[in-house]
């Protein structure tokens, strides 16, 4: 069986819905202190920390990605599960994993991209939109989409009801799509080779 490596930022109720899930999880990254930490903790996951120490313009991305790598290749690892990681990471990560670095995105791709999907499917004025499991590659929200569902938008509903409604579907669709992926060694339709 393939193993995962998770990656998070926050308060890794994505991390639990996979733990929960029973999937092979090898190794946790944070990039911050956060809840997620000690998820891993209690799971008896092994934990590794690289730290960002800058927000600034002057972050190094490609720096930090090599030291993400460097810390990933001490674990088994076939694949990459982002879980609410708050960094976008550079090219070396796709070297190393190309077409094996799964995204969850809280809209349906290819609408509204970038960080504030949920804040832009209201302005929008939409009256659906959801969540979106895709493979990451170096242009952010635009790889290969590898399941979708959709959550409706309801009547003077607020950025947060929404986003929790979203989550609540994540949590379950995410560790589905990463179980098809890890049964079938690679990405359905074979996307990897999209990678790039």
């Amino acid at each position: 069986m393939a193993s995962l490596a998770v990656l998070a930022s926050g308060s890794g109720t994505i991390l639990e819905a996979l733990i929960d899930a029973g999937l092979p999880i090898s190794v946790v990254l944070v990039d911050r202190p956060c809840r997620a930490e000690e998820v891993a903790r209690r799971a008896g996951i092994p934990l590794e920390r690289v730290i960002r120490t800058s927000y600034g313009p002057g972050f190094d991305r490609e720096a930090y990605t090599v030291q993400v790598v460097e810390a990933l290749g001490g674990h088994e690892v076939d694949f990459v599960a982002m879980a609410g990681y708050g960094t976008v990471l550079g090219q070396a990560m796709h070297d190393a994993y190309g077409g094996r670095i799964v995204n969850t995105h809280p809209a349906l791709l290819p609408a509204f991209k970038g960080w504030h999907a949920v804040e832009a499917a209201l302005e929008a004025g939409v009256a659906v939109t959801g969540c979106t499991v895709h493979i990451a590659t170096l242009e952010v929200d635009q790889g290969p989409i590898l399941a979708q569902e959709e959550v409706a938008v309801l009547e003077g509903e607020s950025v947060e009801s929404l986003h929790e409604r979203i989550k609540a579907v994540e949590r379950r669709l995410y560790p589905e799509a990463l179980w098809g992926l890890l049964k079938n060694g690679s990405p359905a339709g074979g996307s990897q080779d999209q990678e790039g």
